[in-house]
C-alpha cells in the first residue's frame, strides 16, 4: 500500500505560522490586549465579501490574523469560558484539583490531623489523584478540547477569510 505524504512545510510556510507564533510568545498579556480593535471595526458587515480565489483567501487570512490578533485571542478566551460553562463536570474537576492542591500546599508539608485521623502530604496527593483522574475521564476533557479547537478554527479562519482589507491598505500593497 502506498503512503500518502502531505507536504506540511508547503502549507505552513505560506501561512507564515512560525513567525506569527513567535511574536505571540514574546508579548506580555497586557501588551497583547492593549491593541484590541473596536467591535464596530471587528464586525464591520460592509467589509464582508466572498474571496475570488485561494490567493485572495491567503492574503486576507495573513493580514487579518495579524491585524485582529488580539480580538481573536478574546474570541478564544470567550469560547474557552463557554466550553467550561457547558461542561460543568470538567469545570468542577478543574476547581477540585486547583482547590485540593492549594489546600495541600497551605499545610506547608505538615500532616493533616482531624481528630484521631492523620494523613501525610503524599497520602493527600494520592487521594486527590484517585478522585480527580476518574472524574476527569467522566468529564471528557479531550472532547471539550477538540470542540474548542474546531470552534475556534472555524470562527477565526471564517472571519479572517471573509473580512476584506480596508481600502487604504489594499491600495498601499499594490503600490509596493
Amino acid at each position: 500500500m502506498a503512503r500518502i505524504s502531505i507536504p506540511l512545510d508547503a502549507i505552513t510556510s505560506r501561512l507564515n505560522l512560525s513567525d506569527r507564533f513567535s511574536s505571540v510568545r514574546s508579548q506580555s498579556i497586557a501588551s497583547r490586549f492593549a491593541n484590541i480593535k473596536p467591535v464596530s471595526e471587528f464586525l464591520d458587515i460592509k467589509r464582508l465579501s466572498k474571496p475570488n480565489n485561494f490567493v485572495e483567501v491567503q492574503s486576507r487570512v495573513n493580514y487579518n490574523l495579524s491585524y485582529f490578533s488580539s480580538n481573536y485571542a478574546v474570541v478564544f478566551v470567550m469560547l474557552s469560558v463557554y466550553s467550561l460553562l457547558t461542561n460543568l463536570r470538567l469545570l468542577f474537576d478543574i476547581i477540585f484539583v486547583v482547590g485540593g492542591m492549594w489546600t495541600i500546599g497551605k499545610l506547608g508539608g505538615n500532616d493533616l490531623v482531624i481528630g484521631t485521623f492523620r494523613a501525610t502530604t503524599s497520602q493527600l496527593y494520592t487521594g486527590l489523584v484517585c478522585i480527580a483522574v476518574p472524574w476527569a475521564f467522566i468529564a471528557s476533557p479531550i472532547t471539550t478540547f477538540l470542540w474548542l479547537i474546531g470552534a475556534t478554527g472555524v470562527t477565526i479562519l471564517g472571519h479572517a477569510s471573509l473580512m476584506d482589507r480596508p481600502i487604504e491598505n489594499a491600495f498601499s500593497e499594490e503600490a509596493v
